[in-house]
């Protein structure tokens, strides 16, 4: 996993690509590289060594016949198998997956794009043609934004480089009105800075004389239609289980020490315990996990009941509410966009922690209740975002009236013929996982760690995504098939638990220990250049009932917060 940096048109380039890459270098602390293109282009990248860690292997790379160079950020966990089928057409000099995607990229042009499992953003420039290929992974797991202005292209893995690449930092004000309206983080071409886009998921862009064109790549709705269907519970259970085990055996490929996040939920637990009984020398594997010495919310009880099962090293790391304010601030830099809250600053916490002990990779199980239909309002039949509330989270009331005119309530495509599938879909590819993964990678990458996340390979979403209902629901169980599968590897109390939907007490602490800290940043938003897109009064009036006890959600406080600390 790396940072990719590039400027298309023409001028000198130089002062701005250093800047763009020095913004982004905790992305690959391990390598800095550029390549000029006279006046056409300068590509960079940020290297964090994973696969192949010699010198040979740094980016920006090039093929050997020297017309083409790329940057990528990720892994192609097939690699080896791609290589193999590649030996007659192309002379490898690393062992690189870089190395592989280029090469597959050279044979087949974007229809490279189907062979590859892994988690990739890239760019390519041919230097005969002049033109870039990008393409970003079938979920949006690497991230990639882009600027096109009148004479030029820029990208990056980071919004804060184009900033630095000279593009003006101004909020976008009808995504931030989305946000505080209905809680969303965009539509998956948006962000909260004007001028600045992403590349959606499963797509590819191609750039040439100043013409820029977007293509989505990866139908999932075709996929889903076109897989097998599957005759017997039994049937579906073998399948599931093979696929879990080697989405994980994948995401074991790598040249530097891997290890796990751990929560007591049932998704990280199946993670750990399948590993543990698929994959040979598990017994070093070092677990992390965060708590906040509140009963109430921390899983260490579950955590150490897997850890007993199994003896991996259990690294456990406390979140304070005296380290919020300062640690708020370095997230709010690292994510240049809203974020999820403390729960993300105590995942934070556990990226540096792993980093500090040299492990560079780290597997955790984001993707499962997207696939299985795992949270609450899946079974409430509502078109919730946010589980475990019953108020809307939402306070729509703090913006002024001129400033919602820009509000459209999002419809999100439903091209599933029943609800609960056209809810997954929506979570996929517009909600739940475009928001997580993005938390995710910036707390990582802060601290030049690789997430992996095995349950997002798209043969176990796709398999999973289509699995009858009853396979997902049964006896008041959600998620069952995966249940049932770890149920030998696990404690029941842990594989039939409910899902909990709180992992910290931000709640309380919002109203308590950071009370003063939820002031300050009230009160900087009033001063603020962007104080008239507020109704003061109404603001006051709701941070004055949380205090109160109006508190079942702490979303709409944390959204101020959040927003005065970008807008710093």
């Amino acid at each position: 996993m790396c940072g990719i940096a590039g400027l298309v048109g023409s001028g000198s380039y130089t002062l701005r690509l250093d800047a763009m890459l020095q913004s982004q270098k905790h992305r690959g602390p391990d390598f800095t590289g550029t390549y000029y293109d006279t006046d056409f282009a300068a590509f960079g990248h940020n290297r964090l060594a994973i696969i192949d860690l010699t010198p040979q292997s740094n980016q920006p790379f090039h093929d050997v016949s020297g017309r083409y160079v790329i940057v990528f950020n990720g892994e192609i966990y097939n690699y080896i198998e791609l290589k193999k089928e590649l030996k007659d057409d192309y002379d490898f000099q690393t062992n690189s997956d870089t190395e592989v995607l280029l090469a597959l990229f050279i044979k087949f042009n974007k229809s490279c794009l189907s062979k590859l499992n892994g988690m990739f953003s890239f760019a390519i420039w041919d230097k005969k043609e002049k033109t870039v290929f990008a393409a970003r992974d079938r979920f949006g797991i690497k991230p990639f934004y882009y600027h096109k202005g009148k004479n030029e292209f820029l990208f990056s893995s980071e919004i804060k480089a184009i900033h630095k690449g000279g593009v003006q930092r101004k909020p976008n004000q009808k995504v931030w009105v989305d946000y505080f309206e209905q809680g969303s983080y965009g539509l998956p071409m948006e962000t909260f800075w004007e001028d600045i886009h992403q590349l959606p998921a499963g797509h590819y862009l191609e750039y040439k004389n100043e013409n820029l064109t977007i293509t989505k790549w990866y139908d999932f709705v075709n996929s889903i239609h076109h897989n097998p269907k599957i005759k017997t519970y039994q049937e579906a259970q073998e399948i599931y289980k093979e696929l879990l085990i080697d989405s994980i055996k994948l995401r074991f490929r790598a040249d530097v020490p891997v290890g796990f996040n751990l929560s007591g939920g049932l998704d990280s637990s199946a993670l750990l315990a399948l590993a543990n009984v698929s994959q040979k020398h598990m017994e070093n594997i070092e677990a992390f996990t965060f708590y906040t010495n509140d009963e109430n919310y921390d899983e260490l009880p579950w955590v150490e009941q897997m850890i007993n099962r199994y003896n991996n090293p259990l690294n456990k790391v406390l979140l304070n509410p005296e380290e919020v304010p300062e640690l708020s601030k370095m997230v709010s830099y690292m994510q240049d966009e809203p974020f999820g809250g403390i729960p993300t600053l105590a995942y934070s916490k556990v990226f540096q922690k792993a980093s500090n002990k040299g492990i560079k990779v780290l597997l955790d199980g984001q993707g499962m209740d997207e696939q299985l239909a795992g949270y609450d309002y899946y079974m409430n039949n509502n078109n919730a975002t946010i589980q475990g509330v019953s108020k809307s989270p939402f306070r729509k009331n703090i913006l002024e009236q001129n400033v919602v005119v820009n509000f459209n309530k999002y419809n999100y495509p439903e091209p599933f013929s029943t609800k609960l599938e056209n809810l997954q879909y929506r979570d996929l590819f517009y909600t739940k996982i475009p928001r997580a993964l993005r938390f995710n990678d910036r707390v990582s990458m802060m601290h030049s760690t690789e997430l992996r996340v095995p349950f997002l390979d798209y043969r176990l979403v796709e398999f999973g995504f289509c699995l009858p209902l009853e396979h997902k629901f049964h006896e008041n169980q959600n998620k069952y098939i995966l249940r049932d599968i770890i149920s030998k590897y696990i404690n029941k109390n842990v594989s039939y638990a409910p899902k909990r939907p709180l992992q910290t007490p931000q709640r309380e602490w919002l109203g308590n220990e950071l009370k003063a800290f939820v002031e300050t940043n009230i009160e900087k938003i009033k001063l603020s250049d962007y104080a008239t897109w507020f109704n003061v009064h109404e603001m006051d009036k709701e941070w004055n009932n949380y205090v109160k006890g109006d508190n079942q959600s702490s979303f709409h406080i944390w959204q101020l917060v959040n927003f005065s600390l970008l807008m710093d």
